[in-house]
Parts: structure tokens; C-alpha cells; sequence
């Protein structure tokens, strides 16, 4: 059975007999006596109904408490904090700062040093007004700190210490305070960051005398590669994809990536909130989205092989959504939110360096407009002046047949000066010199009768190649989209007319079945339907051997086409405008090796 006596504590002392105490009263009291070793635990530890202290040691207990009570105070701080004299020396610290290694506690000694040094300076001369006192006690610095091997990064508030009875300011500390924050974590996110950014400057610093002379192709890949350089070194993310939203339909078109498996390359994806996967999602609310387990996130769809988790943020320009940059893992909750906060940084330089590149397109084909505009404004008058002498020197020469040739010849001169200034201001549109190379033409042995699949949703550039090589003795079949050329590759498609140098085009109201294989194919990358790389994927499988050369305009190369198709075996790339005399090189080039 437990002692039912109330407790009695004892605090021994000069004037207090402990044992004589316990002795008369122990029948009475479970009677326990302390020391000052163990007295703040006794207390702590027991409920007791009487203190018998010695006067004389009463107020050195009432500081031990306190002192007991500050010391698991500063104990509980997550910050360190120690208290050094005027020579850096630590006389007290916690038991955060005990946790620093050596070389790190001998340089935040170091700056104590230094935060004394500065007080006594600070006092001398004396500072003049009614808060001068105050200024002086309360000179506190602050400095930074990096342990020995830079892993760990500190800053430390020394503050001077004048104890009760010390002589204040202007007098120097004989003490200071420092208290020390790891802020290790936001010193890494810090340089992080501005590693971010100056990749970003980096990123939209293009050379525009050395980007203006590349296609557009060409200038992709500059920005793919830093695009990767970066995202690899600064971010860790091995895989990743960049989408940008085609405009009139919403589409999220492919065109960047690493990593990526071809099934993931071909999937259909919209800016829509629902039933378009994360991508769609994320491009439809500009919304940042942390998957952290792909098996168990209805919104995800396909990405690199095994993905277990994924980041995906939103391409922004001012206050549009332009597309999305997406990272994978192979790692469930391999992305948190500071990679979120880093992810959307980086995408804001993506989006300014691709808005750039596009800009730099823009300013191609409007300067090659308004150059064109402004020669065509200058030869207007001379032309004219051209055209009215001719008008009148015909009735002049009506009976020299040689003569009246000369001039119908220089009045077609003049109307054909006219027409190449237009088309070589068209841009994209435009085949340039066709008109010469459909007027100059003869057969070509190399062309004869050979077979050719053109593809184009542009009625105009689909016409013009038909013209070009059909004088040749090409026989063209036409289609204006990526469906129709796979059915003609397939021998599913109707072509209209027969025989060498025909025109043939699917669709046509009079129709007969394609009859012989095709000896090339020249299809545009980026069509309502399908793009370039389908049509070439789907040709390289039903004709092995088959040459293919894609055309492209100014602009983004959809599904990454020419990167996917140059792997491959693709034979070439032409970038409209293109002269009409590359055509037939490349297209003698593809014939020849065939």
C-alpha cells in the first residue's frame, strides 16, 4: 500500500539542520532532502504539500529555476544560439549550436569577434541623441557563414550584451549574442533560381544574324537543345515534352521532347479540361498539376515508359496560354512543390525564347512583304512607262512580224516582273521561279513517267509542283490532305485522268483505280488531319524503298516530323518558300538513288 503522508522537501543550507528536521518530523511527512543538483527534478517529478529552504539559499534556488527554464527554452530553439566574449571565445550555447562542427563553430566565433569590434567602433565617437543608448546596445549584425565544405550555409545575428551592473554604452561589450539560422535550404533554392534565370537569358540570347540565315528547323533545334541542356543540368528532369496549342483548333502540337516512346509521339491531345489528360487540362486553366502517382490518376494518358509520376505547367505569354512543358519520372512522387516553383520559372523563359524564335519568323515574312510591297512601288511607274511606250511603238512596226514579237515578248517581261515581286513577297505560299521553270521546261529522262505523290492542304503549292513536273513528263497524283495520300499509297484512292503527264486527283469526279507504285512522295508536315511524319511513317511500311521529301513553312514542326522522319531515312526538307529549282535538284537527287 503507498505512503499516504504528505511530502515534506527539504532545501539543506547553513541555518537548516536537514536530518534533525527529518528525524522529528518523518512520522509525520514522507520527508525527502534535496540538493542543488537534483532539486529542479524533485520538483518537476513530485507533488510536494511543504518546502522547508534555508533563507540564505531561497533567491540562488529561485535563479536556478530560472535558469533551468531558460536554458530548455533556448534548448527547444531550432535555431542555435551562444553567448562569446569580446575575443570570440563561447562561454554558453545550446544544444542546436553544440551540433555544428568545428570549423563551423570556430568561424561564427570568428564573427562574434567581429560584431564586438564593431560595437566598440560604433561607440567611438559618441552617438548624439536621446536614443543614443539604445543605438548602441542594440548594434546588432548580421553575417553570412558557409561550413568548411560549403554544404551548409548559416547567418548569424551577433547582438551586444551588457550585464547587470556592467558599464553600458558607450562602453564596448565584454559580451555578445549570436543567434544562428541554417538557412542552408533557402540559399540552395536561392542560386537555384538564379542559375534558372541565367539560363533563361541565355536561353532567348539568340544571335539573329546566325538564326536568321537557319530554316525553321534549324532554329528549333538551337532552342531544343539549350531547352535540354538546361532542363537536364538545372532541373534533373530527364524526360520531358513541350506542346504548343495550335490556335484555330486547339490542338496540342508536339514539338519538342526526350524520352518519349513513339505511341506517347502520336497521341491526340486538346487544350480541354476534361477527357484531353493532364496536358489538356493544364492548357485549358493555365493551372499547375503534381501528379504524384501516375496507376492512381484518372487524368493521366501515356508518357515514357514505366512513368510513375509527373509535373506538368502551363507555357504562358502575358496572359495567354501558349502550350505546356511536361517532365516525367519513373519515381511515384518524384516532384514537389519547390520543382513546381522552378518548373514554372523555367517555362516562362521556354515561353518567351519559342515566342522570340516566332517572332523571328514573323519578321522574315513581314520585312519580305514590305520589301516586296516597296520595290513593287518603285517599279510600278517605270513599268507602266514600259507598257504605254510598247502600246505605242506596235502600230508603228504592225508590218514586221519579228518586231511585234520582240514587244509582246517585252509586255509579257513586264507582267512576269510584276507577278515574281508578288510571289516572292507571299511567303510560305509561294514556290519561287516556277513560273520559269513550267515555261523553260522539256522532258526530263529522270522524270518520264515516273509516278509522284504530291500532298498539300495549300491548293496553290499543290498545284505548282503538279506543273513543274508534269512538263517534265511526271505523272502527279494530288492530295490535299495526309487521309487521301495513305489511301493513294494504300492503292485504296480514285486518281482522275491516265497516262504520263496527266494530272491525277484523288477524290475526282471521274475515277479509276491507281495503277502502278509510286516512284516518290511529297507531302507537307503539317496538314488538317495528319501530319508530314504519318504520311512517311505509313509510306516507309507499305513501300520500304520509297523516297520521301517534306515540305514545311514558316512555323513549329508538328509531332517533331523532320527530327522523327531524318532519323529514319527521310530523303529531305524543303522550307517554303523554296525555289523551284531546289525542287528538281532534290527531286533528282531522290530518283538518281533510287
Amino acid at each position: 500500500m503507498g505512503d499516504s503522508r504528505s511530502k515534506l522537501l527539504i532545501l539543506p543550507g547553513p541555518h537548516v539542520n536537514a536530518a534533525e528536521i527529518a528525524a522529528s518530523l518523518g512520522d509525520r511527512f514522507e520527508v525527502i532532502i534535496a540538493d542543488p543538483v537534483n532539486v529542479i527534478s524533485l520538483l518537476r517529478s513530485n507533488q510536494f504539500q511543504a518546502i522547508l529552504a534555508d533563507t540564505g539559499d531561497y533567491l540562488p534556488l529561485e535563479r536556478e529555476l530560472v535558469n533551468q527554464q531558460s536554458n530548455l527554452l533556448l534548448n527547444a530553439l531550432g535555431e542555435g544560439v551562444c553567448l562569446a566574449d569580446a575575443d570570440g571565445r563561447v562561454a554558453w550555447a545550446n544544444q542546436r549550436f553544440e551540433t555544428y562542427d568545428s570549423p563551423t563553430r570556430a568561424r561564427i566565433a570568428a564573427v562574434c569577434r567581429q560584431g564586438a569590434k564593431f560595437v566598440g567602433e560604433r561607440d567611438a565617437p559618441p552617438l548624439a541623441g536621446p536614443d543614443s543608448d539604445d543605438a548602441r546596445r542594440n548594434a546588432s549584425r548580421r553575417y553570412d557563414v558557409a561550413s568548411e565544405n560549403n554544404l551548409r550555409f548559416f547567418e548569424v545575428l551577433v547582438s551586444p550584451v551588457y550585464a547587470p551592473g556592467e558599464p553600458g554604452p558607450p562602453a564596448p561589450p565584454r559580451h555578445v549574442a549570436a543567434v544562428v539560422w541554417d538557412v542552408t535550404a533557402t540559399r540552395r533554392q536561392q542560386a537555384k533560381q538564379a542559375a534558372i534565370d541565367a539560363a533563361g537569358d541565355e536561353l532567348v540570347r539568340l544571335d539573329t544574324e546566325f538564326i536568321r540565315k537557319m530554316h525553321t528547323g534549324d532554329r528549333l533545334r538551337v532552342i531544343e537543345e539549350k531547352i535540354v541542356k538546361y532542363a537536364h543540368d538545372l532541373l534533373s528532369f530527364d524526360h520531358f515534352a513541350i506542346r504548343l496549342v495550335e490556335e484555330k483548333s486547339g490542338k496540342l502540337e508536339l514539338v519538342m521532347s526526350r524520352g518519349l516512346p513513339t505511341e506517347a509521339m502520336e497521341v491526340s491531345l486538346l487544350a480541354r479540361r476534361e477527357g484531353n489528360g493532364i496536358s489538356g487540362f493544364v492548357a485549358a486553366t493555365g493551372k499547375s498539376y503534381l501528379c504524384n502517382d501516375t496507376t492512381l490518376d484518372p487524368r493521366y494518358v501515356i508518357g515514357i515508359e514505366r512513368a510513375r509520376s509527373s509535373l506538368t505547367v502551363p507555357l504562358r505569354m502575358h496572359d495567354k496560354i501558349i502550350g505546356i512543358f511536361n517532365v516525367e519520372s519513373q519515381k511515384p512522387a518524384a516532384f514537389n512543390e519547390e520543382d513546381r516553383q522552378f518548373a514554372e520559372s523555367f517555362a516562362t523563359h521556354i515561353a518567351l525564347a519559342l515566342h522570340m524564335l516566332n517572332l523571328l519568323v514573323v519578321e522574315r515574312v513581314v520585312t519580305g512583304q514590305t520589301v516586296s510591297g516597296n520595290v513593287e512601288g518603285e517599279l510600278s511607274e517605270p513599268l507602266d512607262d514600259i507598257r504605254q511606250v510598247v502600246e505605242r511603238l506596235v502600230p508603228m512596226v504592225a508590218d514586221d512580224p519579228a518586231a511585234i514579237k520582240a514587244l509582246k515578248q517585252l509586255m509579257d517581261d513586264v507582267e512576269s516582273i510584276k507577278r515574281r515581286v508578288k510571289e516572292a513577297a507571299s511567303g510560305p505560299t509561294a514556290i519561287l521561279g516556277a513560273e520559269r521553270a513550267i515555261t523553260d521546261a522539256k522532258i526530263d529522262p529522270l522524270l518520264a513517267a515516273k509516278r509522284v505523290l504530291v500532298a498539300d492542304d495549300d491548293p496553290r503549292i499543290r498545284q505548282v509542283v503538279r506543273d513543274v513536273l508534269r512538263v517534265r513528263g511526271a505523272d502527279v497524283v494530288m492530295c490535299e490532305n495526309g487521309t487521301q495520300a495513305i489511301e493513294a499509297l494504300r492503292g485504296l484512292g480514285q486518281t482522275r485522268g491516265d497516262g504520263p503527264g496527266s494530272e491525277r486527283q484523288i477524290g475526282g469526279e471521274v475515277a479509276i483505280p491507281a495503277q502502278r507504285p509510286f516512284d516518290l512522295l511529297i507531302s507537307d508536315i503539317k496538314m488538317p488531319d495528319l501530319t508530314g511524319y504519318d504520311v512517311f511513317a505509313e509510306a516507309r511500311r507499305i513501300l520500304p524503298t520509297l523516297p520521301v521529301i517534306l515540305m514545311t513553312g514558316f512555323g513549329y514542326d508538328p509531332a517533331h516530323s523532320i527530327v522523327r522522319a531524318s532519323q529514319e531515312g527521310l530523303q529531305c526538307v524543303l522550307f517554303k518558300p523554296f525555289q523551284a529549282e531546289r525542287l528538281l535538284e532534290e527531286v533528282h537527287k531522290a530518283l538518281a538513288k533510287k
